[in-house]
C-alpha cells in the first residue's frame, strides 16, 4: 500500500484518523444538544433541530470547527464541556501502535488538524500525541480550513515540506481532494473514522479502514 522509503514528511489528521470520531459525534450530536435544551428550556428534539440547522450554515468553514465561535453562539462553555467528557477520547484501534512504530523511523511527523487549539490541547493531554508527533498545526492558525485550496500553500509556507516526498492521511474526502489538487504525492484515506458507525465511501482515494493497516 505505501512505500515508506518515498516519504520524508508524514502529515496526519487527528480526529477520525488517529482518534475515534465517536467522541466528536457524541459531543456535537448528543451532549451539546442536551446542554442547549437545558439552557434554553426546550426539548432535546427542538434543541437538536436548532443546532443541526446552525451547524449546516457554517459547515466546512473555520467557524464550524471553532470552540470560541460556538461558545459565543450558544452561551455554553464548550471547552469546559470537552474537558468534562474527555474520558471518552480514545485512539482508533491500532492507531497508537501505528504512531509508536512511525515515531521510530526517520520521518518528520506533523499533525495537521481542523480542530480548534483548545480541543487540540485537551486531546493531546489525554492521548499524549506529542510523544510521537514533531509538530502540531491547527488550521485556525492559518485562517483557512483544510478543505480550502488556500490552506495548502500556507501550510507549506509554514512547514517547508516537499509535496513529492510527503504523505498525507485523513478521513475527510473534501480535505483529501484539496490536498490532491495542491499536488501532494502521497494521499491516503481512512474509511473507518468512527467505531460506532459504518465505514465511509472514500471516492477515488486509496484507503484503509485503520492506519495500522499501512504498516
Amino acid at each position: 500500500m505505501v512505500d515508506w522509503r518515498q516519504f520524508e514528511t508524514i502529515l496526519l489528521d487527528m480526529d477520525g484518523t488517529l482518534l475515534d470520531l465517536a467522541f466528536d459525534n457524541y459531543f456535537w450530536r448528543e451532549l451539546v444538544p442536551h446542554c442547549h435544551a437545558r439552557l434554553r428550556k426546550i426539548s432535546y428534539e427542538q434543541a437538536s433541530a436548532d443546532l443541526f440547522q446552525r451547524y449546516a450554515k457554517v459547515q466546512g468553514s473555520l467557524d464550524w470547527y471553532c470552540l470560541d465561535y460556538w461558545t459565543a453562539e450558544l452561551g455554553l462553555d464548550l471547552s469546559a464541556l470537552k474537558v468534562a467528557s474527555s474520558h471518552r477520547i480514545k485512539f482508533l484501534p491500532g492507531a497508537h501502535e501505528f504512531l509508536v512504530t512511525l515515531a521510530g523511523w526517520n520521518k518528520r511527523i506533523i499533525l495537521v488538524t481542523n480542530a480548534h487549539g483548545n480541543a487540540l490541547n485537551i486531546k493531546n493531554e489525554v492521548a499524549g500525541l506529542d510523544r510521537y508527533v514533531d509538530e502540531f498545526v491547527s488550521s485556525h492558525e492559518l485562517g483557512f480550513a483544510k478543505e480550502h485550496a488556500e490552506f495548502w500553500p500556507l501550510l507549506n509556507e509554514r512547514l517547508g515540506f516537499n509535496p513529492e516526498s510527503t504523505l498525507f492521511i485523513d478521513d475527510s474526502v473534501p480535505v483529501l481532494d484539496a490536498a490532491t489538487a495542491y499536488g501532494l504525492r502521497g494521499i491516503m484515506a481512512v474509511a473507518g473514522p468512527d467505531t460506532q458507525l459504518p465505514d465511509n465511501d472514500t471516492g477515488s482515494h486509496a484507503s484503509v479502514r485503520r492506519v495500522i493497516q499501512l504498516l
